[in-house]
């Protein structure tokens, strides 16, 4: 059933909102796979707080240009949905890649990430990122590690004076037995 003119622009309107709240779009081919498969896939990606949703080429190829990203003439052939990260990119790419693991049929023809246009590789390496609250635990762990060697080390010379105290004491007192 044709769409009239109104709810195209409504929904060209929409994809461009989510576009620009968007911290990584990513655009599968999806042709040959069942709507129980791609329910699952949307599932899994709205637990990470992303949306996929099939868009016709055209109105995805428009929403996408109205945003301001250059878009690849691969990327909008054949059949196209595309998923929104709306929180976390690479857990959102993660929860991608394995949701189509097991479906031969869907296949990540590339995305964008603010703005920049990212191949299937690049897409691939992005999933394979920690997520966001583990980079920023390790990134703190960094930050830290030389405050607390500061630390140690400017301790040291006490520590070692207390030992040598608490040793020479041990060593003066009699022993009662």
């Amino acid at each position: 059933m044709a769409k009239s003119k109104q709810v195209k622009e409504a929904m060209l309107a929409e994809y461009v909102e989510w576009l620009g709240k968007s911290k990584a779009v990513v655009l599968v081919e999806y042709s040959g796979v069942t709507m129980k498969e791609l329910d699952t896939i949307r599932a899994k990606v709205r637990e990470v707080g992303g949306e996929f949703h099939i868009v016709k080429n055209t109105l995805a190829k428009l929403a996408l240009e109205k945003a301001g990203y250059m878009v690849p003439e691969t990327y909008v052939e054949k059949s196209t949905a595309v998923g929104f990260a709306f929180t976390d990119a690479a857990a959102f790419t993660k929860a991608l890649t394995e949701a189509a693991k097991g479906i031969e049929e869907v296949k990540i023809k590339g995305g964008f990430m603010d703005a920049m246009v990212l191949t299937p590789a690049q897409v691939k390496s992005v999933a394979d990122l920690p997520p966001l609250a583990v980079l920023r635990s390790q990134l703190l762990g960094v930050l830290q590690a030389p405050a607390g060697k500061l630390v140690r080390t400017l301790a040291e010379p006490g520590r070692s004076l207390a030992f040598v105290v608490k040793a020479y004491s041990e060593k003066a007192a009699p022993v009662a037995a």
